[in-house]
């Protein structure tokens, strides 16, 4: 909307103000992404994560009296089985995968599995999401403690396909999702140039006296420094709900050369938060006035 100068004579006799120079993005072409998912599957990946809150007790359908009131209630508060790690995993990564291909069916995926070293599950990266699936659904935690966690034939699996990902203008990231909360991963990678992004989910208990969480997270970081080419992001939880690993397997859509600086990043936004504001400024704009 056009408003007219409040002082200084008519529009007409107003001097234009300069326009302001116009700010423009050429667009450009973001290469695929071949994404390889290395999943732990150490015992620690068999504990089981919180339940989510049942629902709020319904009253029970029009005219239940007696009994029958509770008994419907009962119905619809039923206790909800607790989810295990692997299998909120196993979910994210089919969130993660459908999401990417409807973004752009042309991104790759492949598998590799962390127990004492990594072990490739499918080399061959594919953006065909049916035998992706299939792998997903596949994955299975063991029942074994592992004594170490040696990342250095991931770091070389990784090189090496990130020289053939280039030849292709294609984009090479590894996702590393870790579930140990006292195993502090170790490699012996020289430094190279960097030609991958590595991204890391940590999924850890809370902090006793007969874990290190903090101490295997800062071991995390530095491997992540070490080779990531772009901007990777470290994302942890110890709250056990499988709904924060959603939203920060959502967070991991992201293309590497569109991101910020971690340190920058205020995602995903607290709805509840937003929700009790917007509630208090209407409440506020509301308030009854007396007519005496």
């Amino acid at each position: 909307m056009d408003h007219a100068p409040r002082h200084g004579g008519s529009p007409s006799s107003a001097a234009a103000p300069p326009p302001s120079p116009r700010y423009s993005l050429p667009p450009i072409r973001l290469p695929l992404e071949d994404i390889l998912f290395c999943v732990d599957v150490d015992a620690e990946a068999l504990s089981e994560m919180k339940a989510a809150p049942a629902p709020a007790a319904s009253p029970g359908p029009p005219g239940a009296t007696g009994a029958a009131a509770p008994a419907a209630a009962a119905l619809t508060m039923g206790p909800r089985p607790a989810v295990k790690r692997m299998d909120a995993v196993k979910q994210a990564l089919m969130l993660f995968v459908h999401s990417k291909l409807t973004m752009c069916p042309d991104h790759r995926f492949a598998f590799a599995t962390l127990r004492d070293t990594v072990s490739l599950v499918k080399k061959e990266f594919s953006s065909d999401s049916a035998p992706a699936i299939e792998i997903i659904q596949s994955l299975a935690a063991t029942e074994t403690r592992y004594a170490m966690a040696d990342l250095t034939q991931l770091f070389k699996i990784a090189y090496e396909e990130g020289k053939r990902a280039e030849l292709q203008g294609r984009l090479l990231r590894v996702v590393l999702i870790y579930c140990r909360s006292s195993t502090k991963p170790h490699h012996q990678w020289p430094i190279k140039q960097k030609n991958f992004t590595m991204d890391i989910v940590y999924l850890h208990d809370k902090p006793t006296a007969d874990n290190c969480p903090q101490r295997v997270y800062d071991v995390l970081v530095d491997a992540l420094e070490h080779v990531s080419q772009y901007e990777g992001y470290i994302l942890e939880t110890g709250q056990g709900l499988a709904r924060v690993l959603f939203r920060q397997t959502c967070i991991l859509l992201s293309h590497p050369l569109q991101r910020c600086m971690q340190d920058d990043l205020d995602i995903p936004k607290q709805v509840v938060k937003k929700t009790l504001v917007a509630e208090a400024v209407q409440n506020e704009d509301s308030v009854p006035v007396s007519s005496q």
